[in-house]
């Protein structure tokens, strides 16, 4: 199970957690105030779960040459896409960042 850390302009806002390769949860913090990470995803105590790796997160992911670039130079394969989140989430476009959750080693 990995487990990353999703911040909303700089600001802790939730986890999303590969539960199994087909299953995933976005869980607001319990301390998040801030805006929604997206229209499609208000803050709310439940937790939002996908069936696959959630659409939202998979539209931040680079594509094309950027994509050959990074698998290529992290041994990285094409369908861990939460490992390639991982991997680019510091640079993401708009005000979504992604990174590996303290003391997962991921």
């Amino acid at each position: 199970m990995r487990e990353a850390l999703v911040c909303m302009h700089g600001t802790k806002a939730a986890t999303l957690v590969e539960e199994s390769p087909t299953s995933y949860r976005l869980s607001y913090l319990e301390e998040y105030q801030g805006p929604p990470l997206s229209r499609t995803f208000p803050v709310r105590r439940e937790p939002y779960r996908f069936p696959g790796f959630p659409a939202f997160f998979d539209g931040l992911l680079p594509e094309g040459l950027s994509l050959e670039s990074l698998l290529r130079r992290h041994k990285v394969d094409r369908t861990d896409l939460f490992a390639q989140l991982l991997l680019v989430g510091e640079d993401l476009v708009g005000a979504v960042t992604v990174l590996p959750a303290p003391g997962t080693g991921s």
